[in-house]
């Protein structure tokens, strides 16, 4: 399984995963089609299916173009989540197969968008997991509460993908981890782990280079989002509970300035 960035937009991800045996290939929110298609044909890839997290025009806009330019295309949404040029539904726990070797689950992991759906992508036994997820779980952060709770957001990040394996993958939708860091920095200000990751994603952005993937092990060393369980956390933001901590790190984050 070989995976590449499509930088979109002014700081958007799609991606292209790619099962190397058939050279079959599969996008993820494929917002300005034409560059999806001209990393695709780069590679040899030929493209099966959009993978979209999201309704929102920034992940989903592109969906209607790339099925004219690729015809056939099968153009995955959230069954909750009214994506644009969707053909088929899915529900928590759907399964699509790509190629030979990789299988994709759907997971719902709702709060940004009602129907939001994050991909977690399997490949050869040897080879790492990734998840795939759009605005729910960025590098050291998380997406906005638009349509949900924090206790929905609490199950999103922490059970339903703070659950899958610890090195699994982590790609997502936008480009903010030294913003997300930063902030992390100051309801962590001892975290080496954060201080370390700031620094290495502030080299990788004067390089113009992705910071992701990052993994899930180190989303629960350095997201504050995901540590939530932890008592400093809560005290740090004068809260008794994982939940009541995410809604108040939310609204600390919403107000921040940087």
């Amino acid at each position: 399984m070989k995976i590449y960035h499509v930088p979109s937009l002014q700081d958007n991800y799609s991606y292209l995963i790619v099962d190397e045996s058939t050279k079959e290939g599969a996008v993820v929110d494929p917002v300005e089609p034409e560059k999806v298609i001209k990393a695709a044909n780069s590679h040899g890839v030929n493209l099966k299916l959009v993978l979209t997290t999201h309704h929102h025009g920034d992940h989903a806009r592109g969906n209607e173009k790339i099925k004219q330019l690729v015809p056939g295309i099968r153009v995955y949404g959230g069954s909750m989540d009214n994506v644009k040029g969707c053909t088929d539904k899915v529900e928590n726990g759907g399964k699509v197969s790509l190629g030979a070797d990789i299988n994709i689950l759907s997971l719902h992991t709702p709060c940004h968008t009602k129907g939001h759906i994050s991909y977690y992508v399997t490949g050869k036994e040897e080879e790492q997991p990734a998840v795939f997820t759009g605005d729910t779980l960025f590098i050291a952060g998380c997406g906005k509460f638009f349509k949900g709770t924090a206790e929905q957001m609490y199950q999103s990040l922490c059970v339903t993908l703070g659950s899958l394996p610890k090195p699994t993958r982590v790609y997502c939708g936008h480009e903010y981890a030294v913003k997300n860091l930063q902030f992390a920095m100051t309801i962590e200000p001892d975290n080496l782990k954060i201080q370390k990751k700031l620094t290495w994603a502030q080299n990788q952005n004067h390089a113009g280079q992705p910071t992701t993937p990052s993994t899930i092990e180190e989303e629960m060393e350095t997201n504050p989002f995901m540590r939530v369980g932890l008592p400093e956390i809560q005290e740090k933001v004068g809260c008794k509970s994982p939940v009541e901590a995410l809604r108040e790190l939310r609204k600390l984050k919403d107000k921040w300035m940087g």
